[in-house]
């Protein structure tokens, strides 16, 4: 198993030759967007859909037990997805685009005809695709469950200038390692950091949609230190935006990990977000 940190990207890059694929039982459909294809799975069920989104560096696989074991338990249709350029997704060459990533989510729910009481369920960097996802389709969501996401309150300028620094050596060993999906989309979200950056600090969370935020106890800074001060500070500065937004500590929970460390935890906001009581 191999971790490379480089969160204030949004991203952890968390590869385990033990990741199983989904079950044959799931249906696997390819949905075109533009001159792309991106791989999404359902498992069937009923409403509300619930939608799982992995941070960056992770493709669907990540979600695999967790979303069988929240199908049953639920009842619920589960959707999964690789984002461009990970699992059985194809891959889009160039600088990472918020705009465009959140445009593939968009289109593979319309086709999917998942826009309406969708739980969208969104792990570090994928946060900031949920945050654009609800500004510009805030009626589809029922609610959103941040699993120690990106949240734009945490990109200042200074904060930006800061991880730019200290992510150009990482970048250049990346450059000079073999060429994995998961390093190539590590290196395309560095090359935009700084414009994705800025805009998303920038972006708005609609005040109609609910947020559970659940932070990991050990963030992707660490469990110490001037930046994972800012990391929690920024999760619960966000929390406080609105009131239609709670915050959850994951005790004994990593950044990384915090699926397989706090499956409970997380199950238990999709339930606060079906049943209104967040």
């Amino acid at each position: 198993m191999i971790f490379l940190k480089a969160a204030g990207l949004g991203v952890l890059l968390f590869l385990s030759s033990a990741a199983a694929p989904l079950s044959n039982e799931i249906e696997s459909r390819m949905i075109s967007n533009g001159d792309h294809r991106l791989a999404f799975n359902i498992i069937p069920g009923a409403d509300p859909v619930i939608v799982l989104d992995a941070g960056g560096g992770n493709d669907s696989s990540y979600w695999t037990g967790f979303a069988l074991d929240l199908a049953e338990r639920t009842g619920s249709k589960v959707i999964t997805y690789d984002r461009a350029g990970m699992g059985a997704s194809d891959e889009v060459p160039g600088p990472w685009d918020l705009d465009a990533a959140t445009d593939d989510l968009e289109t593979g729910l319309r086709e999917l005809g998942a826009t309406q009481d969708v739980v969208l369920v969104s792990h570090s960097i994928a946060g900031e695709i949920a945050t654009f996802l609800t500004i510009q389709q805030p009626s589809w969501f029922k609610g959103v469950v941040l699993v120690d996401a990106n949240v734009p309150d945490f990109y200042t300028d200074d904060m930006v200038a800061a991880l730019s620094a200290e992510y150009t050596p990482m970048i250049a060993e990346l450059e000079d390692a073999p060429s994995t999906p998961a390093n190539r989309q590590l290196i395309a979200v560095a090359q935009s950091f700084e414009e994705v950056s800025r805009a998303f600090h920038r972006a708005v969370w609609p005040v109609s949609v609910p947020v559970v935020v659940i932070g990991a106890e050990e963030t992707p800074f660490g469990e110490e230190g001037p930046v994972a001060d800012a990391w929690r500070a920024a999760h619960q500065s966000f929390t406080a935006g609105a009131p239609n937004r709670k915050y959850v500590l994951a005790e004994q929970s990593a950044h990384e990990t915090i699926v397989i460390d706090s499956p409970d935890i997380i199950r238990q906001a999709i339930s606060d977000i079906v049943e209104g009581g967040h």
